[in-house]
This record gives C-alpha cells, sequence and structure tokens, in this order.
C-alpha cells in the first residue's frame, strides 16, 4: 500500500519541493527556453502536482492525468518551449521528489526501504503517463499551428521573394 507518510511529507513540503525545481530549471543548460514561461506559472503548476500528490497517485485515472498534461504540452507551444526540454523539466520535476524521498527516507529499515520503492514505482507510473500526455499534447497543439492560415501562407511567401 501506498505510503501515507511519504505523501503527506511531499504535499506538506510542496513549496519547498517547487521553489526547488524552479531553481534547478532556472540553472539548467537544457531549459534555456523556460525563460519564456513566467516562474510564477511553472512554480504553480509543480506546485499543484506536489500539493495534491497523493490525489493524483491514488484517485486521479490515466485520463485525468493525460488531461492535465496534455494541456501543459500543448501550453509550452505557445510558449515556444522546444519538446526536448518540455521533457527534460519532466524528468527534473520527477527527480526531484526522488531527491526528496531519498533524503527524507532512514536507510536499513525493511518497510521504510520497501515504502520507498513503493512510492518510487508509483512515481514512476505517473510520471511515464504525464511525459507521453505532455508529447502527446505538445505535438497535437504544434500541428494544429502549423495549420494556421497565417502559418501555411509563410511558405508561400517566402517562395515568391525566392523566385
Amino acid at each position: 500500500m501506498l505510503t501515507y507518510k511519504l505523501v503527506q511529507l511531499i504535499q506538506y513540503h510542496s513549496d519547498t519541493l517547487a521553489a526547488s525545481l524552479l531553481h534547478q530549471v532556472q540553472m539548467s543548460e537544457r531549459a534555456e527556453s523556460y525563460r519564456n514561461v513566467s516562474p510564477a506559472e511553472l512554480k504553480e503548476t509543480v506546485h499543484e502536482i506536489y500539493r495534491h500528490l497523493g490525489e493524483w497517485l491514488l484517485h486521479k485515472s490515466e485520463n485525468d492525468i493525460a488531461q492535465r498534461y496534455r494541456a501543459i504540452g500543448a501550453r509550452r507551444v505557445e510558449q515556444n518551449v522546444p519538446l526536448n526540454e518540455l521533457v527534460w523539466v519532466i524528468v527534473l520535476t520527477k527527480r526531484n521528489l526522488w531527491t526528496y524521498i531519498d533524503d527524507v527516507s532512514l536507510p536499513g529499515r525493511a518497510v521504510e526501504t520497501a515504502e520507498k520503492q513503493e512510492m518510487l514505482r508509483h512515481l514512476e507510473l505517473f510520471f511515464d503517463e504525464a511525459t507521453h500526455a505532455a508529447v502527446a499534447g505538445y505535438e497535437s497543439a504544434a500541428q494544429n499551428l502549423t495549420r494556421t492560415p497565417q502559418a501555411a501562407a509563410k511558405p508561400r511567401e517566402k517562395a515568391r521573394k525566392a523566385s
């Protein structure tokens, strides 16, 4: 059974975890375009996930996760964030949690180890679903963007100028 103690600790420290992730993103060379994303927006998005982690892991369906992360993927297209950077920030979000779980776990106790392993397994499944949905939302939004009349007109204008 998912350990409530770890979930409660994560939820209780969600502000600190979100601030830590924001700092990591701002310092990461792999997430340079996240400068196009408001720090307040990014922090609030991550804070919401950390704050409601138990709900996400225990009560939300794959469809709920997909809906949330598809929206995040689509939003990053609007903000000109490359797909690889979106995926990297999701990886950082997961690593941030893993590091925190390692820090609060007591080594050597079999119960603690089993609870930690179960928690990490649940997080892995959650972030797998989240990553897939974010990429799907990103790709869908990017395709819709290229189908707009303005986007379609730009290649024609370039072709005319080249002629």
